[in-house]
């Protein structure tokens, strides 16, 4: 039989491990939360509830304007940022915190009517960098939003 203190170091790994499962994540350079790639809502809304200070409310409001805007929208978070695309047709845009704003990509952002303001070093994306005390557009943002997911996505 084997005795009690064999199972010791198991049990208290299990503890650990649920320690960590509740703790807040990391935020990396900027503010960024790390959060582990993972597919569907709930890691993005574990990413979007770790967001520092006004950037969740930032969070919340580009997810419900996204699933909104496309009520079939696939989610996920890659390299830790939330990603939105369509199934088999690729991943449409992103968002990602930074020290003084969130960066909403559009992977395809340079066929977006009229283009976001953002350029990027990548030829088709576009950017809109969202500040603290900014005034969202949700109707230009929703017309991004439901140009970008009818074009084909990126594909990693």
């Amino acid at each position: 039989m084997a005795d009690k203190t064999s199972r010791k170091p198991a049990k208290d790994a299990k503890m650990a491990a649920a320690k960590r499962a509740a703790a807040k994540p990391a935020l990396l350079a900027g503010g960024n939360p790390q959060i582990a790639k993972a597919d569907g809502d709930a890691p993005v809304q574990a990413y979007i509830a770790a967001m520092p200070g006004w950037k969740s409310d930032v969070g919340r409001r580009l997810d419900a304007l996204i699933e909104r805007t496309v009520p079939d929208v696939r989610k996920a978070v890659k390299w830790n940022s939330p990603f939105y695309g369509i199934e088999g047709r690729g991943w449409f845009l992103n968002f990602h915190c930074f020290t003084k704003y969130v960066k909403l990509a559009f992977f395809r952002g340079t066929s977006l009517r009229p283009p976001p303001p953002g350029e990027s070093k990548h030829k088709e994306v576009r950017y809109l960098d969202i500040h603290e005390h900014d005034q969202l557009d949700e109707e230009l943002v929703a017309s991004w939003i439901r140009q970008a997911s009818e074009l084909p996505g990126w594909v990693p």
